[in-house]
């Protein structure tokens, strides 16, 4: 076990578990976060003695509350170069060779919904949550955004993505989301359970696997979300929803 930036890395067999670490930061993706995920994961790719991921949160809580909104500025050269390290850091599951299982112990909002979206497998906690509420602060999710309508459907995208209302654990697996609901004190134990399963499978087969099914993402769709999500940030409204949250009080939108 060892820490890298803002998480907790352990070996586990086959296995690496990546155990975001700022629990009284709900695990928000915070630059040390960020950091971690993608020295994490560089790991994991090059060592061949790992055969799969999982990913969890500290705490009892959060598994990852989204963007942390205090790292924003209002700069347009800044946004867009915020918006490209976050949304490379969401894919970076997805980029993985190797499967990836997110073990979802509770919130997963904005950007750790995202997060989870990246990833080839999610196990849920049935106290999970899982929600994109960034139009709350005139926002939108710049990963779901090109990902989550290719699982729910675009109706239910656009819903969730204009409404911003969060979901349960179940409904997020009625929705395809999620692969699996189960009692909170097994999440982890459920995702290793599931790892190690695939982790004793041909490795060259799962690997294959997941680049054959993941073969169309990536594309120019990302790059879209990465030329367009800046303008928002520029807006009158988003600037009054981000000033809003974190100063605890309701935005009033023009």
């Amino acid at each position: 076990m060892k820490e890298i930036a803002g998480i907790i890395y352990e070996k586990k067999g086959h296995i690496a578990v990546m155990t975001l670490n700022e629990p009284k930061k709900l695990n928000a993706l915070s630059a040390n976060i960020c950091e971690g995920l993608e020295q994490g994961f560089k790991e994991v790719a090059q060592d061949e003695d790992v055969r799969v991921e999982v990913i969890t949160g500290a705490g009892d809580k959060s598994f990852c509350a989204g963007a942390d909104i205090s790292r924003l500025k209002s700069e347009p050269v800044y946004i867009k170069a915020f918006l490209d390290s976050v949304l490379e850091t969401l894919a970076i599951g997805e980029r993985c060779p190797k499967p990836v299982i997110s073990a979802v112990n509770g919130f997963a909002f904005g950007g750790g919904f995202e997060l989870t979206l990246g990833s080839d497998f999610v196990i849920a906690s049935e106290k999970a949550k899982f929600g994109v509420p960034e139009i709350n602060l005139g926002l939108l999710p710049g990963f779901a955004v090109v990902r989550l309508g290719e699982i729910v459907g675009r109706q239910k995208a656009k819903e969730m993505s204009m409404v911003g209302d969060a979901i349960s654990a179940q409904e997020a697996k009625d929705l395809g989301l999620v692969l699996e609901v189960v009692p909170h004190e097994e999440v982890v134990d459920r995702a290793m359970a599931l790892a190690e399963k695939i982790a004793s499978k041909p490795q060259l087969a799962v690997q294959l696997a997941k680049s054959m099914y993941n073969r169309y993402l990536g594309g120019e769709e990302m790059n879209y979300a990465k030329d367009a999500m800046p303008f928002l940030f520029m807006n009158d409204d988003s600037k009054e929803g981000i000033a809003a949250f974190l100063e605890k009080r309701k935005p009033n939108f023009s």
